[in-house]
């Protein structure tokens, strides 16, 4: 299996997720050419995507869907919520309806050869969800836009082999910045986002000893920077309750401009 984030941040998420024979994009919060020019970086066509998961209906994570599903034609999994809310985007312009498959948080399906779980998370959003790949043995998360994590949560992520998860801001950084207050507030309220801090504790108790890489993603732009960023969950991750530290696996950071390595399980 292999992971890329093809744009990770506050203005704008797209991931690949794949195998040989099925390709999946999650969320598609950037420019149709920008998605196209991410698949070509890692050697695919946009028109052999076989799908694109939506994790909620906020405009950074489907401000592109409605352009890519008119000209592809690729069906779109999403909640029942989810999909009730991009139907109220006009901004998205038609989508078929006849595109769009309803999941439910908790229900694994089958996408080719892979397995997928969504699973519920705490966001300020109608019925979001993160989720879990699977192939054989092999399993990769991603999970972001979320303001807490639960007990739930870490036993449907457990015995990852790749994982992308949400780092987006520096708690001292966002206290003492510009953003208004209520927009302080939403940020790290329950259902807004992981700061450095919760991302690495969140990540401590996923660890195994099979665990291969982390991609931290969804970094704010106004607060939070990329080195900070990764010290944090080092550093949380070698103070927490677990036997590891934070360079036995490699971190890396995905970036909002750009598109990540490829990294296979």
């Amino acid at each position: 299996m292999r992971l890329c984030s093809i744009a990770s941040g506050s203005s704008g998420n797209c991931i690949y997720v794949g195998s040989e024979r099925t390709h999946i994009m999650i969320d598609a919060g950037i420019s149709k050419k920008r998605i196209e020019a991410g698949c070509s970086e890692i050697g695919l066509k946009a028109e052999e995507l076989d799908g694109m998961l939506i994790t909620h209906e906020h405009s950074d994570h489907i401000c592109g869907l409605g352009v890519m599903a008119r000209k592809y034609g690729i069906p779109i999994y999403a909640t029942k919520g989810t999909i009730e809310g991009i139907l109220q985007m006009k901004s998205l312009g038609e989508i078929d309806r006849g595109l769009f498959r309803e999941i439910e948080a908790g229900k694994e399906f089958e996408l080719g050869d892979l397995t997928i779980l969504p699973a519920a998370i705490s966001h300020d959003a109608a019925q979001p969800v993160a989720y879990r790949l699977c192939q054989n043995q092999t399993s990769i998360g991603v999970i972001t836009d979320l303001g807490k994590y639960d007990p739930y949560l870490v036993e449907q992520f457990q015995r990852l082999d790749l994982l992308l998860l949400e780092a987006n801001h520096d708690i001292h950084m966002l206290q003492v910045g510009r953003y208004p207050y209520y927009l302080k507030q939403r940020i790290l309220g329950d259902r807004g986002h992981l700061s450095n801090e919760l991302s690495g504790r969140f990540l401590g108790e996923l660890l195994h000893d099979r665990f291969q890489t982390v991609l931290l993603g969804h970094l704010s732009q106004e607060n939070n920077y990329e080195k900070l960023a990764y010290e944090t969950v080092r550093l949380e991750v070698a103070m927490g309750d677990n036997p590891y530290k934070g360079d036995d696996f490699p971190i890396y950071v995905a970036r909002r401009d750009r598109a990540s390595q490829v990294i296979e399980a």
